[in-house]
């Protein structure tokens, strides 16, 4: 299925990651530094040292690596234990070695140069501890692994709901493609037994029965590969579709009215199929004239309905397995989940003698 705007990554995870740069690199590390300056700047009582801010990024950068690649590899190869120790191993030696770093780059720049002694008294100490077991920045170390941990596995959950969701639309796409399938052999056999026994009888009805299967074909094998169609074409083929089941059962009520105005809506192809499918199959009219498949569709702002009751056929045995909907019915309301969320009211009920399906959609 095509990608939609609603279909594509989110952006929370970037800004998640831009606010815990921003809030906890920017303003507490900050903070912190500041605390082991010596001398404070008078003449910015309330925000002395902006610089500092700078730094405090610079001597974070080594944490990209670590929330960007070493946590979400080894949490997808599951290796947690080599993650733990690898993490460790990494942030104990990788803060140090960015602090040294940091701290001799800034002592060249400092501004305003009371910082200067800061930076350098600063790489002086970090480098005595690079090929030391000590770390004198363990507060920082472990404040670093738990903001940027969160960073990293708010990354990964949203890159699981992700591809969870473009599973789940390939598993719909490939329902769809079996409804297809389905489909086209239910038409072609049973509505060209029809066209051939009008055409012995020699009945004028024979070309519109073609010109109609004609319609529906197209309509299944090319305009319903689209992400969305428009509500008319959708409502123009199930008025085809009813239009045949009338004329193979003449002597049956099927009727199908739409209500309300439909330009300008859209709606995912064949997506009411799966209802309409379900009354004809189980429908009383394959044996008598005196039912009725009626469907009634209403399109109001905001809202579609959708409503489709039929004669249902005589109670079969005990034995004999109930209508359950099958892998229509399954697509129908997989396909409701995933294109209105939150957003759609199905209900089938069975009352005397009559199926009924109701559909209720809020559209935009």
């Amino acid at each position: 299925m095509p990608t939609t705007a609603t279909d594509r990554p989110s952006r929370f995870p970037l800004l998640f990651e831009f606010l815990i740069w921003s809030l906890y690199v920017g303003m507490y590390k900050y903070a912190a530094y500041m605390d082991t300056v010596p001398q404070k700047a008078t003449d910015r009582a309330n925000f002395p040292y902006p610089q500092l801010i700078l730094f405090a990024l610079v001597a974070t950068v080594y944490i990209i690596p670590y929330y960007r690649w070493l946590v979400p590899t080894l949490l997808r190869r599951r290796q947690y234990v080599l993650l733990g120790v690898v993490a460790v191993l990494y942030v104990w030696w990788g803060i140090k070695l960015n602090v040294a770093v940091a701290h001799w780059l800034f002592q060249f720049i400092a501004s305003p140069p009371l910082l200067q002694g800061f930076y350098h008294q600063g790489f002086v100490e970090a480098a005595a501890q690079l090929l030391a077991v000590r770390n004198t920045y363990i507060s920082l170390l472990f404040t670093d692994m738990l903001a940027f941990s969160c960073v990293a596995f708010v990354r990964l959950a949203f890159e699981h709901e992700y591809r969870r969701r473009h599973l789940e639309r390939d598993h719909l796409a490939l329902q769809l493609e079996q409804l297809k399938s389905q489909l086209q052999p239910h038409f072609l056999f049973n509505t060209l037994n029809s066209i051939y026994g009008l055409s012995l009888a020699g009945s004028p009805e024979t070309p519109r029965f073609i010109l109609l299967l004609s319609e529906l074909m197209r309509y299944v094998l090319y305009d319903s590969g689209k992400e969305y169609i428009s509500l008319p074409e959708e409502v123009t083929f199930l008025e085809n579709y009813f239009e045949m089941e009338q004329r193979k059962y003449a002597g049956a009520s099927i009727r199908l009215r739409t209500e309300g105005t439909t330009t300008g809506l859209q709606v995912p192809p064949l997506l009411l199929l799966p209802l309409v499918e379900n009354s004809f199959k189980h429908g009383r009219h394959h044996f008598s004239d005196a039912a009725s498949v009626e469907a009634t569709l209403t399109a109001s702002p905001g809202r579609l309905h959708f409503l489709i009751e039929n004669d249902m056929l005589p109670e079969a045995p005990a034995a004999s397995p109930r209508r359950s909907g099958g892998i229509g019915l399954q697509n129908i309301r997989q396909r409701l989940n995933l294109y209105y969320p939150n957003a759609h009211e199905l209900y089938l009920s069975q009352h005397n003698g009559r199926y009924r399906a109701e559909l209720t959609l809020q559209v935009a």
